[in-house]
């Protein structure tokens, strides 16, 4: 069964959602994250992905406190993203309780950095962050564009020993469309061992069914439950 991974994107210390990844379209669902990771717990969750959207945007870890709250008041794994950007920013989420960290725009403007980090924090606890707009990777919040193409990017850090991609197709994400269920096909045909998480454009817990049987290991929502599209108990059953 596909790894259910619920995620709560923080601005200004909230629960939010983006659409696309644009900071224009917010909106904001819940003024305390640490009550809604409580929540997912209660639910049987395990996992947590938390994004620090002001952090990916200034280019350093803003929200370490609620990432602090919210795994001193819960026993979720938590994965958490957004503005790890030096040693200082790692360092801070890992004593704020992340359990993994997610890294993109660093493994792609100083690969020697990411490299170091996956030398020095393992590989279990690194997760390669993959956001990926008209194939290519992108950067600093969404921000930019790189010039990387999705699939020798990723073969460049798989071996290196990474083993965890987090992908979010942007186009898709927070849109309810679906998600790009031929993307991660794609990148699992071309790197079965990896454990991929899919990202974007959930809408239904049949879109969940289709990932599962697509074959992807995990998958990230947000939206969908915050709209009330999915059933949470309906869900924590499949």
């Amino acid at each position: 069964m596909i790894e259910l991974i619920p995620a709560i994107d923080i601005i200004g210390g909230q629960c939010v959602r983006l659409t696309k990844g644009d900071y224009d379209q917010k909106t904001v669902y819940r003024d305390s994250p640490a009550e809604v990771a409580k929540e997912f717990e209660d639910l049987g969750f395990k996992r947590l992905h938390v994004v620090d959207l002001d952090g990916a945007k200034s280019k350093h870890i803003v929200n370490d406190a609620v990432l602090k709250s919210i795994t001193t008041e819960t026993n979720l794994i938590v994965d958490f993203g957004g503005g790890i950007k030096t040693d200082e920013d790692i360092e801070k989420a890992f004593a704020s309780g992340a359990s993994m960290v997610t890294v993109g725009s660093i493994a792609v403007t100083h690969p020697e950095l990411f490299m170091g980090w996956l030398e020095k924090y393992g590989a279990e606890r690194m997760i390669l962050g993959a956001d990926v707009r008209h194939g290519k990777i992108s950067i600093n919040g969404w921000k930019e564009d790189s010039e990387e193409d999705l699939l020798p990017f990723l073969k460049k850090y798989i071996d290196a020993g990474v083993r965890n991609v987090l992908c979010t197709e942007i186009s898709k994400d927070g849109t309810l469309s679906g998600p790009a269920i031929d993307l991660y096909k794609e990148i699992m045909a071309a790197y079965p061992e990896l454990h991929l998480i899919a990202s974007g454009g959930v809408s239904s817990i049949d879109d969940i069914k289709a990932l599962d049987k697509a074959g992807i290991p995990s998958v990230v929502f947000g939206k969908a439950i915050y709209e009330g599209k999915i059933n949470l108990n309906e869900l924590v059953c499949l």
